[in-house]
């Protein structure tokens, strides 16, 4: 695959990731462990029925078959992927999108410092100031934007802060196993995990017809589908960078937050969305075109 072709799948699974926010505010409830459930419960089948079309004919790329050869990456990949779902829905039910997206985009500089004391390759000077940009951009969407940080919405920013810790885990787990091994099960496994984790709390299952159609829109078009993608692109983009272009997640859905949400951002926001923008595309603009590059971390 070539490179620009796998910067533009992630950017395609950030847009479809970004949908989280706006769609869980048309929800009738605001159960998040009943609707991490079903949200999970509808990843899991996505990512089954993906390996029965790619696994015809084919005893290699079956669930179990990738499972039994994956061998820890596949596990840690899948419970770093059940504690994002997990804690994404519950801490949307708790508080305001741009809260939790915000606190989710810590995940880049988590992400350079594991990979740079876990994997010892260096990073790029342009992505340690991609970084610094964006997170600036965050910081100054949180300061001035940010509000309601009280009761409820404290619990939801603290339950939102183990997505980026979660995410840079994966993101470096990918980036050394998924050269030699297909992780995609994994998301399975983190489907599985959170939907385990999720039913008791959430039992009686009591959600709407109409819940349960979001949420298999959720399941399949913002969860399934996009972390299937960015399991077949791990291995063609380095961990910072995955980072980086995932951070695309926060602008796509404090803008759809914006105009179908009722979540209008401020000035603030909007000129903090402008910088991490600015630094994605100065990150990959500035990029060397050797292809020597290709195997250096962003």
């Amino acid at each position: 695959m070539k490179h620009r072709n796998a910067i533009a799948l992630m950017v395609l699974a950030a847009l479809m990731w970004s949908i989280g926010g706006v769609v869980s505010r048309h929800l009738e409830s605001r159960e998040g462990l009943e609707i991490t459930f079903w949200r999970s419960v509808f990843a899991s089948l996505t990512v089954l029925l993906w390996f029965a079309w790619r696994g015809r004919g084919s005893d290699s790329i079956r669930p179990f078959a990738v499972l039994s050869q994956g061998g820890s990456a596949v596990w840690i990949s899948g419970v770093m992927w059940a504690v994002m779902f997990t804690c994404f829905m519950v801490a949307l039910s708790l508080t305001r999108v741009a809260n939790v997206l915000i606190m989710q985009s810590l995940a880049p500089v988590f992400t350079a410092l594991l990979a740079w004391g876990v994997l010892r390759k260096p990073v790029a000077g342009r992505t340690w100031l991609a970084i610094i940009v964006a997170a600036g951009g965050i910081v100054t969407m949180y300061a001035f934007d940010v509000s309601g940080m009280a009761g409820r919405h404290v619990a939801g920013v603290l339950v939102a802060a183990g997505i980026p810790v979660a995410a840079a885990v994966n993101w470096v787990v990918l980036q050394h196993a998924g050269q030699h091994v297909d992780l995609s099960v994994a998301v399975l496994v983190g489907g599985v995990l959170s939907a385990l984790a999720c039913l008791p709390f959430a039992w009686p299952l009591q959600l709407s017809a109409h819940d349960l159609a979001l949420l298999a829109l959720l399941g399949v078009v913002q969860l399934g589908i996009p972390c299937v993608l960015v399991m077949r692109v791990a291995r063609h983009l380095a961990a910072p960078e995955m980072a980086l272009l995932a951070l695309l997640e926060v602008v796509f859905g404090i803008l759809l937050a914006w105009g179908f949400g009722a979540e209008r951002p401020g000035l603030a926001t909007l000129i903090g969305g402008s910088a991490v923008l600015a630094a994605l595309v100065f990150n990959e603009l500035s990029k060397p075109s050797t292809k020597a590059s290709e195997s250096m971390l962003a």
